[in-house]
């Protein structure tokens, strides 16, 4: 059974649900056709009640003694993100990061395409990135309008972030993700999505370091 939600959703819970979602993927790959939450919690070492009440979130409730079906279930999380629908983005910034992000093909199957991209340098602009020409960043905020493009994606260097999340809200933008290391301000009514890089692999760095301190590892196991 499915009923919409209407209450506003945790952030950790938004990113555990692509994660229930692609071990799904998985389970109906394999023929699976029924899951519970204590099968996701022994999985992925989880506490069955939180997925339970993750999962609620999208507007399912299992059934009692049985669990969920797998395909509805990921079906409901589609549509709780908006999976099945096509975002289009456009990304500034064709850098390392931003040619990765253009040549990655999983996007796709959570309703995400990148269909332009833009830069400021003369070796870069013009050329193509998985059929996708580069081109110049004067042409971004005209070009937003014209598409009613709603997702930016920047990839610059920090100096340039700020105003390139400008040119974009001046397109209409209302979703920034920023890869950036830089914090971006925008007026009320636009989302930004930081990715700190640097943060995650502090957080690595830190935890390898407790690990060694714990004596669960060796220092010459990192090396």
């Amino acid at each position: 059974m499915i009923t919409k939600p209407e209450f506003s959703i945790p952030e950790p819970t938004l990113k555990r649900l692509p994660r229930y979602y692609n071990y799904l993927k998985g389970l109906l790959n394999k023929g699976r056709e029924v899951v519970s939450c204590t099968h996701i919690g022994k999985d992925l070492d989880l506490d069955p009640p939180q997925i339970r009440k993750d999962l609620a979130y999208t507007g399912i409730r299992g059934i009692p003694k049985v669990g969920y079906q797998v395909e509805v279930l990921l079906n409901s999380i589609e549509e709780f993100f908006g999976w099945n629908s096509c975002d289009e983005a456009f990304l500034v910034g064709a850098g390392n990061i931003g040619r990765a992000l253009i040549n990655y093909q999983g996007f796709q199957r959570y309703g995400f395409r990148i269909v332009a991209a833009f830069d400021n340098s003369p070796e870069i602009v013009g050329k193509r990135i998985d059929k996708i020409e580069v081109l110049p960043l004067a042409k971004l905020t005209n070009l937003c309008l014209r598409m009613n493009v709603k997702i930016g994606v920047i990839t610059t260097p920090d100096h340039a972030a700020q105003e390139v999340a400008d040119m974009m809200i001046a397109g209409g933008i209302k979703g920034i993700w920023n890869f950036a290391p830089a914090e971006i301000k925008t007026p009320e009514g636009v989302i930004v999505q930081s990715e700190n890089l640097a943060a995650g692999l502090s957080m690595l760095s830190k935890k390898l370091q407790m690990l060694q301190k714990s004596g669960k590892i060796r220092q010459e196991d990192t090396k």
